[in-house]
C-alpha cells in the first residue's frame, strides 16, 4: 500500500534497499513522495535495482552507491555523495544485515566479526554521518532494522540475535541522545517475511513455519515496508525509542 506524498519533499537513504525487504522500503518511499539513495553492497545489484525500479517508473528520483559499510570513511563519503546530489537528508534506513545459523561450537570467530561488523558497526557509521546533517537542518529520523530475535534469541547461529539486540540498544539510546536535535530513532523488528530466501522453500516447510504464527502465514515485504513508512512519516511525530515488531504475533 502506497500513501501519495506522505512523505513528499523529503530525502531518503536505505542500506541494504536492493532486495527483500530493503527494495520494498524504496519503492514504498518513492511512491511516497520522497527522493531516495539506496546502498548495496555490489555496483552489480545496485544495478539490476535501480533499472528494476526505472523499469516501473522511469521518472523516480532514486540513485544507488555501494559503499563499504563498515569502512566509515566510506560511509561517510557515500551520504556526503547524497547530500550533494539532493541537497538534505531526512531519513536513514539502516537496513543491510547478515544472519547465520552455525552452531556455536563450530562457530567460525571471523563470520561473528563479519556480523556484528554489518549489523551493528554499519549502523553506527551510517548514523554517524548522518545525523550531523540532520541536526543542522533542524531534525530528521533514523529507522534501524532489528528481528524478532532480538527479542527472544535463537537456537542456532548466536551472532545474528546477539547484533540485533546490540541494534535494539543503539535504537533506543540514539532515540535519548538525539532526541533534543528532533531526531527520531526506532526500529522495526520483522518476523518471517517473503524474502528470496522464504520464497524458495517448500511449500510444506513454510506451512510448518505459518502454523506458529497465529496470522497463519508469513509476511510480505510490503507489509515491513509500510511499518517503516509509518514511521518515517510526520505520523510518528512522538514516536521515538521505539522497536516495533511485525511478526503476526510469531510463537517463537
Amino acid at each position: 500500500m502506497f500513501v501519495k506524498d506522505l512523505l513528499a519533499g523529503k530525502t531518503a537513504i536505505v542500506t541494504g534497499g536492493t532486495r527483500g525487504i530493503g527494495l520494498a522500503v524504496v519503492e514504498t518511499f518513492l511512491e511516497s513522495g520522497a527522493k531516495v539513495a539506496l546502498f548495496g553492497s555490489r555496483q552489480e545489484t545496485v544495478d539490476k535495482a535501480l533499472a528494476a525500479l526505472k523499469e516501473k517508473n522511469a521518472d523516480y528520483p532514486v540513485i544507488g552507491l555501494c559503499p563499504d559499510l563498515a569502512d566509515y570513511g566510506a560511509v561517510s563519503a557515500a551520504i556526503d555523495a547524497v547530500k550533494a546530489e539532493f541537497g538534505k537528508i531526512d531519513i536513514l534506513v539502516n537496513n543491510a544485515g547478515i544472519s547465520a545459523r552455525d552452531s556455536f561450537y563450530n562457530y567460525d570467530p571471523a563470520a561473528f566479526d563479519k556480523i556484528m561488523d554489518l549489523n551493528v558497526k554499519a549502523i553506527f557509521n551510517t548514523s554517524r554521518a548522518a545525523a550531523p546533517y540532520m541536526k543542522e537542518q533542524g531534525g530528521g529520523v533514523i529507522i534501524n532494522t532489528s528481528s524478532m530475535v532480538s527479542l527472544y534469541g535463537q537456537p542456532a547461529g548466536v551472532g545474528y540475535p546477539t547484533s540485533k539486540f546490540a541494534v535494539n540498544g543503539m535504537t533506543k539510546s540514539l532515540a535519548r541522545e538525539l532526541g533534543r536535535d528532533n531526531i527520531r530513532v526506532n526500529a522495526v523488528a520483522p518476523g518471517v517475511t517473503r524474502t528470496d530466501m522464504v520464497a524458495a522453500l517448500p511449500d510444506e516447510m513454510v506451512a510448518r513455519i505459518s502454523a506458529g504464527i497465529p496470522l497463519g502465514r508469513v509476511g510480505e515485504p510490503e507489509e515491513v515496508a509500510n511499518c517503516f513508512l509509518f514511521l518515517a512519516s510526520d505520523l510518528a511525530s512522538y514516536v521515538t525509542g521505539e522497536v516495533l515488531s511485525v511478526d503476526g504475533a510469531s510463537l517463537v
